[in-house]
């Protein structure tokens, strides 16, 4: 990949809303330049998608994320891709990884509630054939989501010392 190509997925990554004008410039490019690679990025389908960061909790909304690792077993003649297309086809689950370690997969759930998450967790993840174990962890706070830090500290505010 050549680099401007690099900087262009570089400043969309940080910035999804940034026009090609912008990048442009950034990048000593012409707009025409910016525009025709990112055309090629989306139907080579390098760039996947383009996300907005919610923070739900600022907006008033309670969702419960949960992370849950899975040791499976494998069904013959079939790698991990099986089970893990089962799994991402449920609305509940955000996102699903194969690990190195001790489980072989993870997968991130939204529900409105523990109790929604635990019956999703008992209900349709540890009932499916392949599934040997889970471990869940419930997610207490989010500080940083997709390299943006959301919970920026407040300044710490001195009183003025008086002579």
């Amino acid at each position: 990949m050549d680099e401007q190509t690099r900087n262009i997925l570089e400043i969309l990554e940080e910035d999804a809303r940034i026009v090609p004008e912008e990048i442009a410039a950034l990048t000593g490019m012409t707009v025409e330049e910016v525009s025709r690679k990112i055309e090629y990025l989306e139907k080579a389908k390098i760039i996947r998608k383009y996300k907005t960061i919610v923070d739900w909790e600022l907006a008033g909304e309670n969702y419960v994320y949960a992370i849950i690792e899975l040791k499976v077993q494998l069904e013959r003649k079939l790698g991990y891709q099986a089970i893990a297309e089962r799994l991402y086809k449920f609305p509940e689950v955000r996102s699903v990884r194969l690990l190195s370690g001790e489980h072989d997969i993870s997968i991130t759930v939204r529900g409105n509630s523990m109790k929604q998450v635990a019956f999703f967790v008992a209900e349709k993840i540890a009932t499916l054939d392949q599934v040997q174990s889970t471990a869940t962890h419930f997610v207490l706070k989010t500080y940083k989501e997709n390299g943006l830090i959301l919970d920026e500290p407040d300044q710490v505010k001195r009183l003025a010392v008086s002579p």
